[in-house]
């Protein structure tokens, strides 16, 4: 099991940028996945960007594509989410996810149970 701790949410005007971070309590091997999902009060939880530690390879939920980026730090067992062109809609708490198995998907969402979770980070965006 690995602890994961977000950081770097806040609030920030419609267009704007924030970066978000996730360390990891523990070396991440290659066989992991690692994903940032967002949840608002009124919607459910959904998947927003996902990479394999191995080879960097990415998936977006179409919502943010061409905005989000995410990455990692491998040798500093640290995530990103670089967030530009924030829209009110991206208002939500921010978590990052691990798991093991590695990444799966399908165009419209992941297909990995993750099980590994930090506790998040509000991202608050005014219009």
């Amino acid at each position: 099991q690995v602890h994961l701790v977000e950081s770097g949410g806040g609030s920030v005007q419609a267009g704007g940028s924030l970066r978000l971070s996730c360390a990891a309590s523990k070396y991440i091997s290659s066989d992991y996945c690692m994903a940032w999902f967002r949840q608002s009060p009124d919607k459910e939880r959904e998947g927003v960007a996902a990479i394999t530690i191995a080879g960097g390879n990415t998936w977006y939920v179409d919502s943010v594509k061409g905005r989000f980026t995410i990455s990692r730090d491998n040798a500093n067992n640290t995530l990103y989410l670089q967030m530009n062109n924030l829209k009110t809609e991206d208002t939500a708490m921010y978590y990052c996810a691990a798991e093991r198995t590695g990444c799966a998907w399908s165009t419209r969402r992941l297909l990995v149970d993750f099980g590994d979770w930090g506790q998040g980070t509000q991202v608050t965006v005014s219009s």
